[in-house]
């Protein structure tokens, strides 16, 4: 009987010992199965990231280049905005009114758009930048003079329209220093 309780107690402990190692090895999967699902979750992320960083870098490839042809756009702009006195001239700015239209509609089949706000529309800080301010009776913030007009990509503002905005403030004439000075 005693060898039968020290073999029913020797089984006992090795499948006590089993039964940890078996525990041990269950603990050891679950780490490395949360470890794996954590890896595969962040290089998923990882990937769309990227892809939409690509997407991104793809839709506004163009933007650089556009913020190089402005400057010509504004000449163009400048050169047809002016009356010509002679025949001659106006035979020129033809030429150069189907040559602005045909780059301009280049840059709209690219995503282009102008940003030509009228004389009277009211100061939005979104697409265009106040480089003056003129003290006017009536409505403040109206957009008294274009100076020149904006262009957005897509949803991105290349260059935010240049323009002049009303006041309804008189501006007061600053004291100078001395006088500060002997108030102090």
């Amino acid at each position: 009987m005693k060898k039968e309780a020290k073999l029913s107690e020797s089984l006992q402990n090795e499948v006590n010992k089993l039964k940890e190692e078996i525990n041990k090895l269950t603990a050891d999967n679950n780490q490395w199965k949360n470890a794996y699902y954590k890896a595969y979750a962040d290089t998923e992320n990882l990937r769309k990231s990227i892809e939409k960083d690509h997407r991104e870098a793809l839709k506004y490839r163009a933007e650089g280049f556009i913020a190089n042809l402005l400057p010509i756009m504004d000449g163009f702009h400048l050169a047809l905005a002016n009356p010509t006195p002679s025949e001659e001239l106006k035979n020129y700015l033809v030429g150069f009114t189907y040559i602005y239209n045909n780059l301009l509609k280049v840059l709209e089949d690219e995503g282009v758009k102008e940003i030509s706000p009228k004389i009277g529309d009211k100061y939005d800080e979104r697409t265009m930048e106040a480089i003056e301010t003129i003290y006017q009776e009536g409505e403040p913030n109206l957009v008294t003079k274009v100076n020149m007009k904006g262009y957005s990509l897509k949803e991105h503002l290349v260059r935010p329209a240049m323009v002049v905005v009303s006041t309804n403030k008189k501006e007061t004439p600053k004291e100078n220093g001395d006088n500060q000075e002997k108030q102090a």
